[in-house]
């Protein structure tokens, strides 16, 4: 069976119920007995204790059972228009030159196995070309077979800085206020490109942020007064200092946190997405890869760092995300996701905690309505034959997933 044969949508019955040994609804885990859901028109109409699966089956309604249920999983990092599984560094160049039907086909499909995956909300974290505002459009519909999207359109860069691919230039004040309302109109979010690369092999952030502190709060103050969020590529000292500084609201990266950093973006409730992914593929695969052993034991160290930094801010209160990078070499749509989870588990953190990373914090971010699996809330879940807290891999086969559908696919405000 491919990943896209185990998707379902909630669009297959107008009523059905759910019968579950175990749940989690977004923020706790739920165990004890049997659970009876029941929807009706895309929306949790009531949630019972006990089996009640014969008895509405009688009725008509159909039951769907499982070991496990969860909301949909948040990709909160990616770039649909790039293929991760690509890791030919001439081959992905040539991607990035290519027309733009063929970029499309290549974020639907990406969205689609995301779906498959059990990710049902993807956060795009930009493309120059606006496919991203496209595949949005497109996933609007439940029975399109696309994990739904919420876009950050074109990202703003500095000057002739990094970042070709995913942003566009702003110079002086009235630029960068120009490229902000041009981007609230459509956009979900406005990204901000604040710092350049990680130097590899010398370990560290070597270029000079792209925007002071002064440029970076304008962006932020009137992305905020356009009724936008912002969220910023950054690492590195410098730059997420200037990012803390600006008070964006979600640090995408990361790399070389501070704890003082950490203690002030919990304190500014600043959130943070790490993404583990690009550099963890560089990491294992570093022979394959040209990477010294000196370069090797850098990646690793670094990651080992990233890690403490994330229990760190998990501890400290900070909202963290789970988001893949999701595009960048190595990193596949949608089986990201789980690798990621073990990155979060390898840090220490419990899987109540990394299941709200990747369902509820998201959600709650991004100012929706419902963020957990209630009375009322649109069903948006993925159901499982067992509980991963018994069996891990669990997460990565999931029996069925249903997506919710929105009224629209433009951007709203907050």
């Amino acid at each position: 069976m491919t990943r896209e044969a185990t998707a379902g949508h909630i669009s297959a019955a107008p009523a059905f119920a759910v019968v579950v040994d175990e749940w989690f609804d977004g923020e706790r885990r739920r165990v004890g007995e049997a659970t009876t859901l029941r929807v009706v028109d895309g929306r949790i109409a009531d949630i019972e204790r006990g089996d009640r699966g014969v008895e509405l089956a009688g009725r008509g309604l159909p039951v769907f059972r499982g070991g496990f249920l969860m909301p949909g999983l948040v990709d909160a990092h990616v770039h649909l228009f790039l293929d991760g599984v690509s890791t030919d560094p001439e081959a992905r160049a040539q991607h990035l030159r290519a027309p733009i039907e063929r970029l499309l086909e290549t974020a639907r499909r990406n969205a689609r196995r995301s779906l498959a995956c059990g990710v049902t909300l993807v956060r795009d974290a930009g493309d120059r070309h606006g496919i991203n505002h496209r595949i949005r459009a497109e996933a609007t519909y439940a029975p399109s077979g696309l994990s739904e999207v919420r876009s950050a359109g074109c990202g703003i860069r500095a000057v002739k800085r990094y970042g070709a691919f995913m942003a566009t230039e702003a110079g002086d004040d009235d630029e960068i206020r120009q490229a902000i309302v041009q981007r609230a109109a459509d956009s979900d979010e406005i990204k901000l490109i604040l710092t350049g690369l990680i130097d590899f092999e010398a370990g560290c952030v070597t270029d000079e942020p792209q925007f002071t502190v002064e440029q970076a709060r304008l962006l932020v103050d009137t992305a905020h007064a356009c009724g936008r969020r912002t969220f910023a590529h950054c690492s590195g000292p410098k730059g997420l200092e200037i990012a803390v500084a600006a008070g964006v609201d979600c640090i995408e990266h990361g790399f070389f946190l501070t704890p003082q950093i950490v203690e002030r973006m919990a304190r500014k409730r600043i959130a943070w997405t790490p993404t583990f992914g690009p550099v963890h593929f560089q990491w294992a695969n570093a022979p394959a890869l040209g990477w010294s052993s000196e370069t090797a034991d850098r990646l690793r160290r670094m990651l080992e760092e990233h890690a403490r930094h994330l229990k760190l801010a998990v501890d400290g209160g900070v909202p963290v995300l789970l988001g893949t990078d999701a595009g960048s070499m190595g990193v596949a749509h949608g089986d990201a996701v789980f690798e990621e989870i073990d990155r979060y588990r390898e840090a220490g953190l419990s899987l109540e905690q990394i299941l709200a990373a990747a369902t509820s914090t998201p959600r709650r971010l991004f100012g929706f309505e419902h963020v957990t699996l209630a009375r009322g809330a649109p069903f948006d879940a993925v159901l499982l034959a067992r509980s991963p807290f018994g069996d891990p891999d669990a997460l990565r086969r999931p029996l069925r997933v249903w997506r919710p559908q929105r009224e629209s696919s433009s951007a709203t405000s907050d």
